[in-house]
């Protein structure tokens, strides 16, 4: 059987290394795209040394029309997995410009190559954002939908883009799946997040405090209606996330039906059950100050994730302690990430 070719845009980055790595496991081939602005060469090394096999790989910017007419032209793809968009929730409130042009750009610019070369089959990386403040708990796919930032309003414009181009054309078949806060690393310690500067999430500067590099944690806000006063996310591992990529594709394939899905764990977690798992996981302390809530940040934000388990037959593994020990083991590795 003709193996099913994959095309992979934002292919060096935290979670689109990781899926890279799973639909290789899955005998699909894979073609990625990225143009490091926000990663490294450094991880094609990292994919080989896993693999076994040298990367398959196009430097291109997705919003560069004429770099992705010239990507469809070389290669003939089944489906295309697009992760590449800036996505730093504070950063788009100071550049949303930026924000707009290379998010909504760049899926336009892909969908518009797809098009073209008859390649309708799409899975999109969309996020929790859209949710804005949600109005009840777990947070289902049917929730109302808002943004409370630039970012958020990417992804929501993003998945009414696709929404819209379905409508327009049966023929396509599109996976919105909505994920909530990525952490962890694979375990040979090889990949994993890789953060510019100071991290914009909280996990990768608990491992930077664990480690030394930064003396304390800041807890944005402690007095939220949850049990301990500070926020509750829905960590997910992204080895778990990767498989829900995988999964979603595959069922696009099969049935032709587009879906909206969550992935998540359907379970919440602090900020101080983050930093307690992470200091049994380091063997170390991480002294954590409590400063004023940010602008924008709800109580609690968790998945129920009954469809993806029902319909995708996908489920979240890896607890809170995998999670962290699998950061700690990255950060160990790669004290200064690709860099060294």
């Amino acid at each position: 059987m003709t193996q099913m070719r994959v095309l992979l845009t934002g292919a060096t980055g935290f979670i689109g290394s990781h899926t890279w790595l799973n639909l290789l496991a899955c005998g699909f081939q894979v073609v990625g795209v990225d143009d490091f602005s926000n990663s490294s060469p450094a991880v094609l090394d990292r994919l080989h040394q896993l693999a076994g096999t040298e990367p398959a790989f196009i430097r291109a910017d997705v919003c560069d029309a004429s770099a992705m007419a010239a990507v469809f032209s070389r290669e003939r793809f089944d489906a295309v997995i697009h992760f590449a968009a800036l996505k730093a929730v504070g950063e788009s409130t100071e550049k949303p410009l930026a924000y707009y042009a290379n998010n909504i750009g760049g899926l336009l610019t892909l969908t518009q190559a797809m098009a073209g070369h008859e390649c309708k089959t799409l899975v999109f990386s969309s996020s929790a954002t859209v949710y804005g403040k949600p109005e009840s708990l777990p947070i289902r796919e049917d929730a109302a939908l808002s943004s409370t930032n630039p970012y958020g309003a990417t992804k929501l414009m993003g998945e009414t883009i696709l929404r819209d181009l379905g409508h327009a054309d049966a023929g396509w078949a599109v996976a919105l799946l909505r994920y909530f806060n990525p952490v962890g690393a694979h375990e040979s310690g090889l990949i994993g997040e890789d953060p510019r500067g100071t991290p914009n999430n909280l996990m990768p500067f608990v491992a930077q405090v664990a480690a030394g590099k930064r003396e304390r944690l800041k807890v944005f806000g402690h007095d939220y209606a949850t049990p301990d006063g500070t926020g509750v996310r829905d960590y997910i591992h992204v080895l778990d996330l990767a498989a829900g990529h995988v999964d979603a594709l595959n069922y696009l394939l099969d049935t032709r039906q587009s879906i909206t899905a969550n992935l998540g764990t359907g379970r919440g977690h602090s900020v101080l059950d983050v930093v307690h798992a992470f200091e049994r996981a380091s063997g170390t302390s991480v002294p954590c100050d409590f400063v004023a809530r940010r602008p924008g940040d709800v109580d609690a934000s968790y998945a129920d994730v009954t469809l993806a388990n029902t319909v995708l037959g996908w489920e979240a593994t890896r607890d809170l302690d995998t999670m962290c020990a699998d950061s700690w083991r990255w950060q160990r590795m790669n004290p200064n990430g690709l860099a060294g």
